[in-house]
């Protein structure tokens, strides 16, 4: 009990600090308390090290160029997450957390994959974005338009390592799932997001600005048309996907290097 009151506590001031910012929306603080305070309460602190060690640096990368990504809007949302963009990147991490207050070792790699996958899709839009390379689709190889979903650069795929890699020595370190499996899960997370925003995610048209976009209405204000993909699939299930991925990954190859050893 006094683990989830200093948990609460201590996710209490990350997203207060978050929102002060301007990181986080309202609704993104109040999903941030909540994933927070089951993170903190249930993984103590190689959790919240873990945790950290996806948010804060998306949060400072998100903030490099700025410029250039507020004209890359037709990708979808900018500026502050809101309530379902913390849950898509969080919400998996939070309950694999509480799983492996019975499941051990496996649901424990598993939060740290989901987490992984998180930050390697983060680092590679991010920084993928600000590269100056004609991005191209993973699943066709076509140039695609910079910032679309699905498109890929060197850049881009280097800094998805990284972010994966990031989160995984975290985890190692502080005793929260091996290297090797959580990476992996990170970048299979980062790969899903990527695929899936090539093939069934939504892509769709605006008329009045003559150019692809994912959002309904496009940032012209003008209503847009499906060109491709499904209609409810846009950028958070695809997140929320990515992450599931990550953690299924990292709790898999976990389990079955337990099982060989």
């Amino acid at each position: 009990m006094i683990g989830v009151v200093i948990g609460a506590v201590c996710a209490a001031i990350v997203a207060t600090l978050a929102y002060r910012t301007r990181a986080l929306t309202a609704g993104g603080a109040a999903a941030a308390f909540a994933v927070g305070t089951i993170v903190f309460g249930a993984g103590g602190w190689r959790g919240a090290l873990v945790l950290f060690a996806f948010f804060i640096p998306s949060t400072l990368l998100s903030r490099i160029g700025r410029t250039r990504k507020r004209e890359l809007t037709d990708a979808g949302k900018i500026g502050p997450r809101d309530a379902r963009q913390v849950l898509a990147n969080g919400g998996v991490a939070a309950l694999c957390t509480l799983l492996a207050l019975r499941g051990g070792a496996t649901f424990t790699a598993a939060f740290a994959g989901a987490f992984a996958a998180a930050s390697a899709d983060t680092w590679g839009t991010e920084i993928g974005t600000l590269s100056r390379a004609v991005p191209r689709s993973i699943v066709t190889l076509r140039p695609v338009a910079a910032g679309l979903s699905g498109g890929i650069t060197l850049v881009g795929t280097l800094a998805t390592l990284a972010g994966a890699g990031c989160v995984a020595l975290v985890g190692a370190l502080a005793g929260v799932g091996a290297f090797w499996p959580v990476a992996a899960g990170g970048v299979a997370g980062a790969f899903v997001d990527s695929f899936l925003g090539a093939s069934l995610q939504a892509l769709r048209w605006c008329p009045g600005c003559a150019r692809e976009c994912e959002t309904n209405p496009h940032r012209c204000g003008t209503s847009t048309v499906l060109r491709r993909g499904l209609e409810w699939l846009e950028n958070d299930a695809i997140n929320l996907a990515a992450t599931l991925g990550g953690a299924l990954v990292a709790g898999s190859l976990a389990a079955w290097i337990a099982r060989a050893s």
